[in-house]
């Protein structure tokens, strides 16, 4: 299979791959390091790597696991071909990179099926701005500065009585 490169600080990726070998061998890839290993590079975040049966899933389908457990959009998935996958994947998020740039060389029994984007926030601005009277400047009422410090002075004088008294009431429990 060709290289593939992991850009640094990649984000928001879902790399799908096919496990071509003998369940044996698809366990044995959970073992930290090994999934690193079958994809050419030095090291991976093991938390950011799932290899499991297709079977697993049981209904629910890697289409319906790549929608609704890892956020990739409907529209996006090609359900009659993920539908045909059978045997033993490997789901590989960003993450696992560790903002790294890496060049991926995966072993011949590792087919990539897919790389897929993770649906993200919407930043971009409705079609009309809020305009609420909280967000307006100078919106709270403003306290004048000898009231502010004012209670703030009743504040801490109110802490220190309630502090003294428990040390009191320790003392006093101590001696009694």
């Amino acid at each position: 299979m060709n290289a593939m490169e992991v850009k640094p600080h990649e984000r928001g990726l879902v790399r799908l791959f096919k496990l071509n070998m003998r369940p044996e061998e698809a366990r044995f890839l959970k073992e930290p390091g090994a999934a690193a290993q079958v994809l050419g590079v030095e090291e991976m975040e093991d938390g950011q790597v799932e290899i499991f049966p297709v079977s697993d899933l049981e209904e629910l389908g890697l289409a319906g696991y790549l929608r609704e457990g890892l956020g990739v959009p409907a529209e996006r998935l090609d359900t009659e071909r993920l539908a045909g996958i059978e045997g033993w994947v490997m789901v590989v998020r960003s993450p696992a990179f560790g903002g790294r740039a890496e060049t991926l060389r995966p072993a011949p029994k590792v087919e990539l099926v897919d790389i897929f984007a993770e649906e993200g926030v919407d930043w971009t601005p409705g079609p009309e701005p809020l305009e609420v009277e909280s967000a307006k400047p100078h919106s709270t009422p403003r306290v004048p500065p000898r009231q502010a410090r004012q209670e703030a002075r009743n504040k801490g004088a109110m802490v220190f009585a309630i502090v003294m008294a428990l040390v009191i009431g320790g003392l006093l429990w101590l001696i009694l």
